[in-house]
């Protein structure tokens, strides 16, 4: 059969689509394992004094969080960055940098250390967590960008369930160090890979008037050039039009939601890193052995993978905003029923909700910020929603130490982060409603005198 041009230009854009979104899925299950693995291994650390020192309750706390004030400050940096240099020199310099992170503190033997260099791992994690949704939003087709989103997002909560895999299967094998040293693989892996086959974004190429690059994309990846993008309020503004970055974000009619995504993100963040830290300590403490404990952490991110899958699926249709309230909402309860004397079973079923209301919100929230915002400000949106929510990322870890330090019963113990989720659900109303977004149009582009082959090579990446 013969192939029309319009369905090679399908094709080309489909297989695009494709790497773009299987690439930044992989990073991300990298992204969220090793954000996660140091919840599969704290149990030991407070149990073992020899691997890295005494470590209490509060201080394993401390360390938990350590990562994610250095995601908080890499998320906040990359928004500029990646908005000014670009999607895709960021995202392979973040897997070059948490990849070398985690390989050195694999190494570490004192506390010190290894919260410095979770630290500096966290820095490389935020800079693509940041990214990668600008990226994903900008190739994802029109009426599937919140699936896209979800999709790859859902990496973060499948690399949490891999660590918590490995740890039931190889921890007392390879030990905490070499559940770190998995960690690093993207160095050697992913990396070459995406160095070949990820290209720059052609909206945002078009947004910086690098039209000659952008065309050259465009016609390599079947992917059409923007015209305008729909703003806040839904009218049409010039992909040019407008303060880019931070400035942008916080002027005009964005100020407002930028405020309540940020502080959406943070409750979220603060329930799922409260968990994915605690969790296998609390089902220990309840009784259950090492490995039954990982059982729960492992049920966790299951369900917030399958959760995050078919609530994007909802949230294409009718919109993200009823979606993540309702999934804060379903968190909320769920969590409320752990406290209840329920079969080994129940309690498993419940877990994997409580997944869909915790990790699986945090997915849905991304693909929400990700499409909010225009071009040259999305880039900053999706650091600001990635690095202020690890503000709320942060407390997760002390509020669980400073609960099980303090000896709190565990039934109190859970209804605090059931009543996050409901804040959860209150902040998430208050964000504004956008009008239907428009169809987008595609600009003629012509060629300019100032992108000449060597600053399309560099955007495009290596041919294949």
């Amino acid at each position: 059969m013969t192939m029309t041009p319009d369905s090679t230009l399908d094709a080309r854009r489909r297989r695009t689509v494709v790497w773009i979104v299987s690439l930044a899925t992989v990073g991300l299950i990298f992204d969220g394992y090793d954000l996660v693995v140091y919840g599969t291994v704290v149990s030991t650390f407070l149990r073992d004094p020899s691997l890295i020192g005494n470590v209490t309750p509060a201080i394993a706390g401390a360390l938990g969080s350590y990562a994610l004030v250095g995601v908080l400050i890499g998320a906040l940096l990359a928004g500029t960055v990646g908005d000014i240099l670009g999607r895709r020199k960021v995202m392979l310099f973040a897997y070059a940098w948490f990849s070398v992170g985690m390989a050195i503190t694999a190494t570490t033997s004192a506390a010190t250390m290894f919260g410095w260099m979770r630290f500096f791992t966290g820095l490389g994690v935020g800079a693509l967590v940041a990214t990668t949704g600008a990226l994903v939003s900008e190739y994802a087709p029109k009426g599937k960008k919140n699936l896209c989103n979800a999709i790859t997002y859902s990496g973060v909560p499948l690399g949490s369930l891999l660590a918590a895999l490995l740890a039931i299967l190889l921890l007392q094998h390879i030990g905490w160090r070499g559940m770190f040293f998995v960690g690093a693989l993207p160095l050697v892996t992913l990396l070459p890979l995406a160095y070949f086959k990820m290209p720059e974004s052609v909206a945002w190429l078009a947004s910086r008037r690098r039209l000659a690059e952008a065309r050259a994309i465009s016609e390599r990846t079947g992917v059409e050039i923007p015209e305008a993008v729909p703003a806040a309020a839904g009218e049409i503004v010039p992909v040019t039009e407008g303060r880019a970055g931070f400035a942008g974000l916080f002027s005009g009619t964005y100020i407002f939601p930028t405020i309540l995504l940020g502080l959406m993100s943070a409750t979220a963040l603060m329930l799922v890193y409260s968990l994915n830290t605690w969790l296998p300590e609390l089902m220990l403490r309840a009784g259950f052995n090492a490995k039954g404990s990982l059982s729960f952490l492992l049920v966790l991110n299951g369900g917030a993978v399958l959760g995050a899958v078919a609530g994007s699926r909802v949230a294409d249709r009718f919109g993200p905003k009823p979606v993540v309230a309702a999934c804060f909402a379903i968190g909320a309860a769920s969590i409320a029923l752990l406290t209840l004397s329920l079969p080994l079973a129940a309690l498993l079923a419940i877990v994997a909700i409580v997944g869909l209301g915790t990790s699986g919100t945090q997915t849905l929230i991304y693909g929400f910020v990700a499409n909010y915002y225009r071009t040259n400000v999305r880039g900053a949106g999706v650091a600001w929603c990635a690095g202020v929510g690890r503000l709320g990322g942060v407390g997760g870890p002390l509020l669980g130490g400073y609960l099980i330090g303090g000896g709190f019963a565990l039934n109190s113990i859970f209804y605090v982060p059931a009543g996050l989720g409901l804040l959860g659900v209150t902040l998430t109303l208050l964000v504004p409603i956008t009008r239907r977004t428009l169809e987008l149009h595609t600009m003629r582009i012509e060629p300019t005198p100032h992108a000449g082959p060597d600053k399309v090579a560099a955007a495009v990446g290596p041919t294949t």
